[in-house]
C-alpha cells in the first residue's frame, strides 16, 4: 500500500462490497419526510459511484457525476494500492487503448455490424483555422455541466481549482469515485461500430471535441491533437452532429456481440448462465446446521432455473455431488490432506457423474443433498475439527473449468459473466493445504501462518485467472482466522463476510451473492488532462499488464486491470494539479471494458468536463460534502491495518480538520481561532462519525470485524460506503411517515421509534413509551422493519436489522453511534436539530433528564477542542 502517494499511485484490492441502496420508500410505502432546511443532517443523496483518496485532493459529494468521468494521462503514474498492502508499481502505468466492456443497465443481446475501423493515418496537429473547428453540440457544454453528470463517477468538486499551492490541499484533496458497474437508468445510447479515437493518445471522440465540419476532423480535449474520421463527421452544420451519439451525450456504450476469442462459439440462447458452486462446511453441531439447511433450501427456490449449480462438503475430506443420481445424495469423495492430482480429477471430470446442473432439472436433487446433511459427530471442540477448505475450493474450480478444450474437441462455451464460488464457513482451515495449525501455541505456527497466507492468495489468483470470484460466508461463534481466509476472497475479487449464525441475514448474503455479477473480463482506463496527475487508486483491481491492451504514440493513460464487475464496487481516484492551470475547463474520460452476462463485449466511455476557477470561495461552493468524506475516509482507512493505526488515524482526522480550517475556513475576529468554513459543515460531522464509529473507533470489539470492515469499506459502492461513514438516522410519525434527522442522540425520544441505517447494521429503537403500548408498539415495529427491508433491498452485505427498547443492554450499540448532542448548550441544540422545538418544555426536561453521562464529546465539544468554531448549520 502507498502511504506517500503523491508520485505514485497505490492501488487496494478488496472484496465486493454491497449492492448499491435503493432510494427511499415511495410515499405508499413508508413515506419519508425531508429534514428541516435549517438542520445540519448529514446529506444522503441517491446512490453514487464512490471514491477514495488517499493523497491530500479535495472532496466533497456531488449528487450526479459531471457529464464524463476522466483520470489524468500524465507521466508520473500512480501506485495503486490493495486494502491490506498492494504493490506499488514503479514502471509508468501503461495505457489500454482497446475499447472498454461494460454492461448496459439492461443488457440485450444486439446483432453487431462491425463498424467503420479505427483511422489509421493521424492528421497533423491543428494549428491554424481555428475559427473552423466547432463544438459538437452548440452551447451545449454549459447544460451538460450542470445536468449531464454520470452515475457513474463522482467528482469531488464540481470545479478545479487553478492554483496548484491552493488545489493541492492535502487536508481536502480532490478526487473522483468511479462505479464501472454501476446500472444506469435511462441506459447510454449503444453505438454499434468502432469508436473514433485519438491516433495520439488513444481518448475518444466525444460531445466536447470540436469538429471541422468541411473535413470532419476533430480535436482530443485531452492531447489537442487533431484526427481523422474518415468523413463520418463531415457536416453541413453543428445540429447535423447530434446525430452522432458519442458527440450528443457524455456518456455512450460501443456494444459488440462479435467474439474472435479461439475455440469460442457463441451459445444460441440469450444467456448461458455461469455457474455456482456451493463449498459448504461439514462440520457443524446441531443448531448452525438446522440454521444453514433452511438457507440453503431457500437459496435453492431463489435462483432462476437456468443457472447451473454444484455442491461439495468438506471436513476431512471433500465430497463432490453428482446430480445424475435422482433418488438419493451420492457424492464421489477425494482427501483432503493435499491438493487434488491429476488423476484424480480426471477420474472425476471425465467420469459418468454431472456435477454443474440447471436447477430447472435438479432442484429436488439438489434440495435432497441439503436435507441429508448430518451434524458433526465427534466430540471434538468447533475450533479444532479437521476442514480442509484449500482443497475443496481447488476441487470446485476444476470443477468450474471442466475437462480441457482438447478433450472436448476444441469447443468451449464461455458463460457470461464470472463464475462463482459461494464457501459456507463455520470455522478456521485447519487441514490440508493453506491450513494453520488448530492451536495458535503450535511451535511453528507463525511459519505455517505465512506459508498458509501465500497459498491462499496464489489459489484466489488462479480463481480469477479463471473467471472466477470466490465469496466466504462465515457464521456462528468459532473464529474463523480472518487473515487466513481474507487473501482467497480478495484475490479473486470476492468478499469475506462474517455473520453471528447461519440464519435470515446469512440467508440473504447467499442469495445475493449468487446473482451480485454485471459482467467479467473488466478493464479501466482512465484519461484527464495534462494539468492532472493521479496519485492513488484504491478499488477491486490491479495495474493491468502490457501485453493486455493496445498502445498509442503517447498515451499516458492509466489502465485497471478488474478483479471482477459489480455494482457493488467502486474506484476512488486522489489527484492532484501538476502545475498552474491555464486553460478555463479540464477534462476527464473514463473507458470501462468489459464482458456482460450475455457475452456482449461493451465499451462504456464518460466523458466529464469540470471549469476550473481562481476563486477558492466558488470552488468550496462546488465541493460535494458525501463524496469528499467517502473518499478522505478510503484513503484514511488504507492505512489502518491495524488497531493501533486506527487510533492513529484518529489523530490524523484531528489535524486534517483544523488545517481546513487554517486554509479555507475563517479567522474569528479579535481571536486566534479559526472558523470551519461553512460550506463544509456537513463534511466536519461526517469526519467526526468516522472518527467515533466502527471503522476507526472503538464500537468494533474484535479486531477481525474491523478488519473485515475495513476490507469491504475499501472496494465498496458510494452508496455503502457513505452509510457506513455516516448513519441515516429516520424517526417514525404517527401515520406511518418518516422524518430525516441529524443522527444525534436528541432523536431518543421516549414515545417515538427510531431506524438508524448505519450501512452493516440497521438498528431500530423503540422508545419507553412507545413501548408499554404493546399494540401500538407492534405496529410500529413492523413500519420500521418495512422501511429497514426497503432501504437495504439490494445492499450486499444484506445489514443485520437489530431491534430493541429503550434501557435494554443491546441499545448501546444503538446509542454509541450516535452524536452525543445532549451536552450542548439548548441554542445549539436548536439550531442543530430543530425537530427540538417542536417539543413541550415537559418533553424537553424529560428528554433532557433520560441521557446518561459518558465521556465521549459532542461534535460541538470535538471540534471547540481542536480550538475550531464549529461552522454553522446549512
Amino acid at each position: 500500500m502507498a502511504n506517500t502517494p503523491q508520485t505514485s499511485l497505490g492501488y487496494s484490492a478488496t472484496g465486493g462490497p454491497s449492492n448499491p441502496e435503493t432510494t427511499l420508500p415511495q410515499p405508499e410505502k413508508s413515506p419519508i419526510l425531508p429534514p428541516p432546511i435549517s438542520s445540519a443532517p448529514p446529506r444522503f443523496p441517491p446512490p453514487k459511484l464512490q471514491q477514495d483518496h488517499i493523497p491530500s485532493p479535495s472532496i466533497k459529494t456531488p449528487n450526479l457525476m459531471s457529464p464524463a468521468n476522466g483520470v489524468k494521462t500524465g507521466s508520473p503514474v500512480p501506485h495503486l494500492s490493495t486494502p491490506p498492502g498492494p504493490p506499488v508499481f514503479t514502471s509508468p502505468v501503461r495505457p489500454a487503448a482497446v475499447p472498454f466492456r461494460t454492461s448496459p443497465a439492461t443488457p440485450q443481446p444486439v446483432a453487431f455490424s462491425s463498424g467503420s475501423p479505427l483511422p489509421t493515418a493521424s492528421p497533423p496537429h491543428f494549428s491554424n483555422g481555428t475559427t473552423e473547428l466547432q463544438h459538437q453540440v452548440p452551447d451545449a457544454t454549459e447544460e451538460t455541466i450542470a445536468v449531464g453528470e454520470s452515475p457513474c463517477v463522482l467528482f469531488s468538486a464540481h470545479k478545479v481549482l487553478k492554483q496548484k499551492k491552493q488545489a493541492n490541499v492535502p487536508s481536502l484533496g480532490f478526487g473522483a469515485l468511479i462505479s464501472p458497474g454501476r446500472e444506469v437508468s435511462p441506459g447510454p445510447q449503444i453505438i454499434q461500430r468502432d469508436p473514433h479515437r485519438c491516433h495520439n493518445c488513444g481518448a475518444y471522440a466525444n460531445i466536447y471535441c470540436k469538429i471541422l465540419l468541411g473535413s470532419g476532423q476533430w480535436q482530443c480535449v485531452i492531447c489537442r491533437n487533431l484526427n481523422g474520421s474518415e468523413g463520418e463527421y463531415v457536416a453541413p452544420s453543428k445540429e447535423e452532429l447530434r446525430n452522432f451519439p458519442e458527440l450528443s451525450s457524455p456518456m455512450v456504450d460501443y456494444v459488440q456481440t462479435g467474439n474472435n476469442r479461439s475455440g469460442y462459439v457463441p451459445v444460441s440462447d440469450s444467456r448461458m448462465s455461469a455457474p455456482i458452486v456451493l463449498v459448504i462446511d461439514e462440520c457443524l453441531d446441531e443448531p448452525h446446521l438446522q440454521h444453514l439447511q433452511s438457507s440453503l433450501h431457500a437459496f435453492v427456490e431463489s435462483i432462476p432455473p437456468t443457472a447451473r449449480i454444484g455442491i461439495i462438503l468438506y471436513g476431512r475430506t471433500v465430497s463432490v455431488y453428482d446430480f445424475s443420481e435422482d433418488s438419493l445424495a451420492s457424492s464421489d469423495v477425494l482427501p483432503g490432506d493435499r491438493s487434488p492430482t491429476e488423476e484424480s480429477l480426471k477420474a472425476l471430470l471425465y467420469g459418468t457423474g454431472i456435477y454443474l446442473s440447471p436447477m430447472h432439472a435438479s432442484k429436488q436433487v439438489a434440495h435432497d443433498i441439503f436435507s441429508s446433511l448430518r451434524p458433526y459427530k465427534l466430540n471434538i471442540p468447533e475450533a479444532s475439527r479437521d476442514r480442509c477448505l484449500g482443497t475443496a475450493v481447488e476441487v470446485a474450480l476444476a470443477i468450474i473449468q471442466g475437462p480441457s478444450a482438447e478433450m472436448s474437441r476444441g469447443v468451449v462455451k464461455r458463460a457470461g459473466g464470472n463464475s462463482r464460488i459461494i464457501v459456507c464457513a463455520g470455522g478456521p482451515n485447519t487441514y490440508g493445504p493453506g491450513s494453520v495449525p488448530h492451536s495458535f501455541s503450535h511451535p511453528n505456527y507463525a511459519h505455517m501462518e505465512k506459508t498458509a497466507l501465500k497459498w491462499m492468495e496464489l489459489l484466489g489468483q488462479k480463481a480469477h485467472q479463471q473467471n472466477t470470484v470466490i465469496d466466504i460466508l462465515c457464521a456462528g461463534t468459532c473464529p474463523v482466522r480472518v487473515p487466513i481466509l481474507q487473501p482467497l476472497a480478495k484475490a479473486s475479487g470476492g468478499v469475506l463476510v462474517l455473520h453471528d449464525d447461519f440464519g435470515e441475514a446469512f440467508g440473504v448474503n447467499l442469495q445475493r451473492a449468487s446473482t451480485r455479477a454485471a459482467g467479467s473480463h473488466g478493464f479501466l482506463e482512465i484519461r484527464c488532462s495534462n494539468d492532472i496527475l493521479i496519485t492513488q487508486v484504491v478499488g477491486p483491481g490491479e495495474e493491468a499488464a502490457i501485453d493486455t491492451h493496445e498502445t498509442f504514440k503517447n498515451d499516458a493513460a492509466l489502465s485497471i486491470q478488474m478483479l471482477s464487475v459489480e455494482e457493488t464496487q467502486s474506484f476512488a481516484l486522489s489527484m492532484e494539479n501538476k502545475r498552474d492551470i491555464k486553460t478555463e475547463y479540464v477534462f476527464f474520460q473514463f473507458a470501462f471494458q468489459f464482458s456482460n452476462v450475455y457475452q456482449a463485449d461493451i465499451s462504456r466511455v464518460v466523458t466529464v468536463r469540470l471549469p476550473a476557477v481562481d476563486s477558492v470561495s466558488a470552488y468550496l461552493e462546488s465541493v460535494q460534502d458525501e463524496v469528499a468524506a467517502v473518499l478522505i475516509s478510503k484513503r484514511t482507512l488504507l492505512r489502518a491495518k491495524t488497531h493501533s493505526d486506527a487510533i492513529d488515524m484518529r489523530k490524523t482526522i484531528d489535524e486534517r480538520v483544523k488545517d481546513i480550517a487554517l486554509k479555507f475556513g475563517s479567522q474569528v475576529p479579535k481571536s486566534k481561532l479559526y472558523r470551519f468554513p461553512k460550506e463544509l459543515s456537513a463534511l466536519s460531522e461526517y469526519l467526526f462519525h468516522l472518527r467515533r464509529g466502527p471503522l476507526l473507533g472503538s464500537i468494533i470489539g474484535h479486531e477481525d470485524e474491523r478488519s473485515i470492515l475495513r476490507n469491504l469499506f475499501l472496494n465498496a459502492s458510494f452508496d455503502l460506503s457513505l452509510r457506513m461513514v455516516a448513519p441515516r438516522c429516520l424517526m417514525h410519525h404517527e401515520g406511518g411517515t418518516f422524518e430525516e434527522l441529524p443522527a444525534y442522540d436528541l432523536a431518543m425520544q421516549s414515545d417515538k421509534a427510531v431506524v438508524l441505517d448505519h450501512g452493516t447494521d440497521v438498528f431500530i429503537w423503540l422508545g419507553g413509551e412507545l413501548a408499554a403500548d404493546e399494540g401500538r408498539s407492534a405496529a410500529v415495529l413492523a413500519a420500521c422493519r418495512t422501511l429497514a427491508e426497503e432501504l437495504t433491498e439490494f445492499r450486499f452485505p444484506a445489514p443485520r436489522i437489530l431491534a430493541f427498547k429503550e434501557g435494554s443492554s443491546q441499545a448501546r450499540y444503538f446509542v454509541s453511534r450516535l452524536i452525543p448532542a445532549h451536552k450542548d448548550p439548548p441554542y445549539e441544540q436548536e439550531a442543530r436539530f430543530p425537530q427540538l422545538r417542536s417539543l413541550t418544555p415537559e418533553e424537553r426536561t424529560k428528554l433532557k433528564s433520560s441521557f446518561l453521562f459518558f465521556d465521549d464529546p459532542s461534535f460541538c465539544e470535538w471540534m471547540k477542542s481542536l480550538r475550531v468554531v464549529p461552522p454553522e448549520p446549512s
